[in-house]
């Protein structure tokens, strides 16, 4: 399994500001669902910050995205570490399959690949 970016989800009502804010660094829009907008660098596209008002489907907010290459392996090598899974693994209809797990430190982590 590798992980293929890593993204910090930042909970905000002020997303149109921080679009403005972040545009400012030279980020851009590359995804816009309404909940959830995701800027990323030009120059370095792995580059990324998501702003969220709150997530639509989950029951909490990640503090930050891990892509993996085989969303599976990773659910299942969690799961059964003990680690606490709080989000089940899921396909979401942007074509998305994830789940939710809780880090050591408390941080919510949402783990991904793309369908």
């Amino acid at each position: 399994m590798a992980v293929r970016r890593v993204v910090p989800n930042i909970r905000s009502q002020a997303v149109q500001e921080s679009r403005e804010f972040y545009g400012l660094l030279g980020f851009e829009e590359v995804m816009d669902h309404g909940w959830i907008v995701t800027l990323a660098s030009p120059s370095s596209p792995g580059a990324q910050i998501s702003v969220m008002t709150g997530d639509r489907t989950a029951p909490v907010d990640p503090d930050l995205s891990v892509e993996v290459d085989d969303v599976d392996a990773a659910y299942a090598l969690l799961r059964d570490s003990g680690a606490q899974i709080l989000h089940p693994l899921q396909d979401e209809e942007w074509g998305v399959r994830r789940f939710f797990v809780r880090d050591p430190s408390g941080r919510v982590v949402n783990v991904l690949g793309h369908r």
